[in-house]
């Protein structure tokens, strides 16, 4: 299925001169989504997973769908401070500025294999962030999964030596 056709790009957001790649559509298409995850799940159907990890926000909407399509947890990293009990922390820099995320202690037990989900590999910053975050609790990362990837900005580079897939790839410029 060609799920580039429910990708939009807006202009100018969130700031002028960034090409925004809106995957909103593909996420509201009840056609669309539901191939989606399908698509994504294939290749594990047959692997021993523990969770699929999320990456807050949007990698909460294609995590918790595929979590369920194979029958796995879910366990979330969120911006800090969203997170009730004992936590672990990473803080990591940005273009511009720090910031900083989290995963509850105890919500992966050491050596569990684990997918990571994003929907958007760019730069790679939280990306490689969260797979820093995992690599500490001990998790076993087996792949790292994008919707749409973003060529020519660094991100896979970001995370050399990690296997990663993406459905959708873009080239851009900075």
């Amino acid at each position: 299925m060609d799920f580039g056709k429910y990708v939009r790009t807006v202009p100018d957001f969130p700031k002028k001169g960034i090409l925004f790649y809106d995957l909103m559509p593909l996420f509201g298409s009840s056609e669309g989504f539901p191939r989606l995850i399908e698509s994504i799940a294939a290749p594990y159907r047959t692997e021993r997973l523990a969770h699929v990890v999320g990456i807050e926000a949007r990698g909460f909407i294609v995590g918790a769908a595929l979590a369920n399509l194979l029958e796995i947890g879910f366990v979330p990293i969120r911006k800090k401070g969203k997170l009730p009990g004992k936590v672990r922390e990473l803080s990591y820099a940005l273009e511009y500025g720090q910031d900083t995320i989290a995963i509850q202690d105890g919500a992966i037990a050491k050596g569990a294999r684990v997918l990571l989900v994003d929907d958007l590999l760019a730069t790679g910053g939280t990306a490689k962030a969260a797979l820093d975050l995992l690599s500490q609790v001990g998790a076993d990362v087996v792949e790292s999964v994008f919707v749409a990837e973003l060529i020519g900005l660094g991100g896979r580079e970001r995370l050399s030596g990690r296997k990663i897939r993406s459905l959708l790839t873009y080239h851009v410029t900075e």
